[in-house]
């Protein structure tokens, strides 16, 4: 069963091991543990089921495309380039022929550091608009700008999703992510 909070279903690989211990496990077996995660759990009536996959193009990616029927990806980046390049690679994979699930788009996230103090300033720590530029050059849509605030850190720690803050910049930019991928979606 899944764990519900906030009207949100949550399952991690994450709950079933020590949170001390690293979790060394080849291809197979992680791709045995996503599937389970899919097949052996009472996700009940579901809205969208949203997956966080690590980076890459590896074992789970390719699990995750061949087993099930996917909607769409969205790819998330931060503005640098060492990130920009991982996003590129796995654009690249889902668009292949032998994949072919539609990028719904790319989020860019940690785009700029606002401190609480003052919500209006923008800080680019990690370079500017790269999701932006990399979303145009891909023609996919950018779904949204994350900015880095001490708040994600704060409230994840307190178990309160900083989404439910009104006020906060964060949750705008998280409003926006979702209405732009439900839009997408939609056109589908």
């Amino acid at each position: 069963m899944p764990v519900e909070k906030y009207g949100v279903k949550v399952l991690s690989i994450g709950f079933f091991v020590d949170p001390s211990q690293a979790l060394i496990w080849r291809g197979p077996m992680a791709s045995n543990a996503l599937k389970q995660l899919f097949n052996e759990t009472d996700w009940g009536e579901l809205d969208y089921l949203v997956v966080d996959l690590p980076p890459g193009t590896g074992d789970i990616q390719l699990t995750l495309a061949q087993d099930f029927k996917i909607s769409g990806i969205i790819v998330t980046t931060t503005p640098q380039e060492v990130a920009l390049a991982d996003a590129r690679k796995a654009l690249s994979m889902f668009n292949t022929d032998k994949i072919r699930i539609p990028v719904l788009g790319l989020v860019e996230n940690m785009s700029y550091f606002t401190p609480a103090e003052l919500p209006e300033n923008k800080y680019y720590i990690f370079g500017k608009e790269g999701g932006k530029k990399l979303a145009e050059k891909s023609g996919v849509a950018l779904l949204g700008e994350i900015p880095l605030v001490q708040g994600i850190c704060d409230s994840g720690d307190k178990g309160t999703p900083i989404a439910l803050d009104d006020a906060s910049p964060v949750s705008k930019a998280f409003m926006e992510v979702a209405r732009n991928t439900d839009k997408v979606l939609k056109s589908l």
